[in-house]
Parts: C-alpha cells; sequence; structure tokens
C-alpha cells in the first residue's frame, strides 16, 4: 500500500474551493452543495482494481450516505470520457469529476510521489475529505483502504 501523503489540510480549515467537468456533462462546484455535507473522495485512476472497488462501496452504501444527508463526489485526474464509462460500466449513483488541470488534486494536497513495483511516479493519493455544512473540513482520511472506505465513512457519520 502506497505511503499517505503529507497533508497541508487539516480538520477545522477551510475546504478549497472548486470547479470542475462531470460525468454525463456540465460542471459542478464545491459552492453547488453550500449548507450540505460533502464527502469528497480523491481516487488514482478509474477502472483499476482498487478504484473499482472503493467506487462499488460507495454505491451499494450510497442509499445511507442519501440518508445522512451527505453528498459523494468522486474527484480523479481521468477524463470525463473515461469517468461516463466507468459511470456506466459499475452504475455509479453519484458524480464524478474530471481533474484534468490537477487544480482539485493540487489545493487538497493528494498529488505526489508514489511507487509501485519500485518504480516511482507523480499520481493522486486515495484519500477523503468529509466537508461540513459551514464548508469546512470536519474529518480527513490519508489512508484508505478501497474495500472498507465506505463503511469506515458511515461509521463516522
Amino acid at each position: 500500500m502506497a505511503k499517505a501523503p503529507v497533508l497541508k489540510l487539516k480538520a477545522g480549515d477551510p475546504a478549497p474551493a472548486f470547479s470542475a467537468p462531470a460525468n454525463g456533462g456540465g460542471r459542478v462546484s464545491l459552492q453547488d452543495f453550500k449548507g450540505r455535507r460533502v464527502l469528497l473522495y480523491l481516487y488514482p485512476k478509474d477502472d483499476t482494481p482498487g478504484c473499482t472497488k472503493e467506487a462499488c462501496a460507495f454505491r451499494d452504501q450510497f442509499a445511507a450516505f442519501r440518508k445522512k444527508g451527505v453528498i459523494v463526489l468522486g474527484v480523479s485526474t481521468d477524463s470525463v470520457a473515461s469517468h461516463d464509462k466507468f459511470v456506466a460500466k459499475h452504475q455509479l449513483p453519484f458524480t464524478l469529476l474530471s481533474d484534468d488541470d490537477h487544480s482539485i488534486v493540487n489545493a487538497y494536497g493528494v498529488w505526489g510521489e508514489k511507487s509501485f513495483m519500485g518504480r516511482k511516479y507523480q499520481g493522486t493519493h486515495r484519500v477523503s475529505f468529509l466537508i461540513g455544512v459551514d464548508g469546512r473540513i470536519e474529518k480527513i482520511w490519508p489512508s484508505v483502504k478501497a474495500e472498507a472506505h465506505a463503511a469506515e465513512v458511515l461509521a463516522v457519520l
């Protein structure tokens, strides 16, 4: 498992604003959800084993998130076209944002050095942020186990 990034943001900090293209067309901004709780989960890549497990876990628990009034937003640097395929293939009921300019992953401090099988590269670390109704970060999960993460978040909610 990748080492968790050293995050500059902490609980209590204002969540960095963002606006990005979304699957299915249009743009989504954090501002769109003012006064609502948002789970912003950032992940490396569509349709890879860990990311698929994580997305499907959020899909399977989606009704519980809605019942608690929490908006689920997934973010990766993949294209909208990639997100559209990923959503269709796995029937994902929540919005995925395309951070193709890396503005969100940089603002949230989750872009950085990773290593896989001895090879070092730049990529998105799997980190989630719970943003409160006041626009501040309530909780950060800096190191996520893909399959168990949705249940872990629900336990906190």
